[in-house]
């Protein structure tokens, strides 16, 4: 959809989005001129060196001239990135550890979240296969978006990339978050949190009991990262998006300056496609918006898993066209979508490829 359009929206957007690992991050960042030294990284990309399926952007341009409505109208798509830079990078380099589409309704203020297991065997967005949390390892943000566009026919040219030690300080300053702890997940968050306290030379405080409690920055950045236990990484990613709308809810309730606590908090840590220079933020608007839809690709039931050849162990759909039809029912409330010649073929590659490994 036009910029124009959802630009005064985006304040709150980003602000419910980028809370999984940065809290409101990129809300405060509209406050600023891009060229603040206290920013966040503001990077320009050539839009058609992003990768689209040629029928999806001919069906989507043929509808954007025509002025038609249709199912893809009012809702606008970016991608979020999470990784695990060390050293403070956020592009090339590092494998992405968190892949969401992040589907917002300008219309009916929906959001619906969609996780990538890092793990799929998927085309990585230069025809060869394997994890596809390489893409991002291999050509940063834009081939990781690629490599969205080209598994799902979705239409993303714009992403948020974030580094997880940003979620320690912004929970922080929100004051932390209600989360629902369970008996088995206690002994791997306090690990988690004990390795990580020991990189930062730090100290932590162990989660002693399960239930409903608050957890300050680290433990939430622990609880993030767990994926034993039980659900391997299909837990785990849900832990993040259960975190994020525990965040949200949080930021609800936050007053301007603690949101701006937690902003500034995680600046060093943000890079983003997204032009801001003209957006104002309406800072009312944060109840406005809910979470609707939170799952995970490929999804439950279209999925398998197996040691494929030198790429270890990876999460494979059974049917990559399934999963997109899916898919586009999910984003789009779209039924029976007529999937793009290159998904049926990255369908069969991927089937051929994996079909000896798979576990049943």
């Amino acid at each position: 959809m036009d910029k124009k359009k959802w630009v005064k929206h985006i304040p709150l957007f980003i602000l419910e989005i980028v809370v999984l690992v940065a809290a409101a991050c990129i809300l405060y960042i509209t406050l600023r001129a891009t060229d603040s030294k206290n920013g966040a990284e503001k990077v320009v990309i050539d839009k058609e060196d992003i990768i689209v399926n040629p029928e999806v952007k001919e069906k989507i341009q043929d509808i954007a001239q025509s002025g038609a409505e249709s199912e893809y109208s009012g809702i606008f798509n970016v991608a979020f990135f999470g990784v695990d830079a060390r050293d403070g990078s956020l592009g090339k380099g590092n494998r992405s550890d968190t892949i969401m589409i992040c589907s917002i309704n300008m219309d009916t203020h929906e959001i619906r979240l969609v996780s990538i297991y890092r793990d799929t065997y998927l085309n990585l967005g230069n025809d060869a296969y394997g994890k596809c949390n390489k893409a991002y390892a291999l050509g940063g943000p834009e081939q990781a978006i690629g490599m969205i566009n080209r598994n799902t026919d979705l239409y993303v040219t714009d992403y948020i990339t974030v580094g997880f030690e940003g979620l320690m300080e912004a929970v922080d300053a929100l004051g932390g978050v209600e989360m629902e702890i369970t008996e088995v997940e206690i002994s791997h968050l306090n690990n988690y949190q004990s390795t990580m306290a020991a990189e930062m030379g730090i100290e932590y405080t162990p989660v002693t009991k399960a239930g409903r409690q608050t957890l300050n920055g680290l433990q939430a950045t622990a609880y993030c990262r767990i994926r034993y236990g039980g659900g391997d990484d299909f837990r785990r990613t849900q832990r993040q998006r259960d975190l994020l709308v525990a965040m949200m809810e949080k930021g609800k309730t936050s007053s301007i300056g603690t949101l701006t606590e937690a902003l500034n908090a995680v600046f060093p840590n943000v890079r983003t496609s997204l032009d801001i220079k003209d957006i104002l933020p309406v800072l009312g608007m944060i109840g406005d918006y809910k979470v609707t839809v939170s799952d995970g690709f490929p999804f439950v039931g279209m999925r398998n898993g197996g040691t494929i050849g030198t790429n270890g162990s990876c999460v494979v759909p059974t049917s990559l066209e399934e999963n997109v039809v899916k898919l586009h029912e999910l984003l789009y409330n779209e039924v029976n979508y007529k999937i793009s010649s290159d998904v049926s073929e990255f369908s069969k590659v991927i089937k051929a490829d994996t079909e000896d490994y798979l576990i049943y």
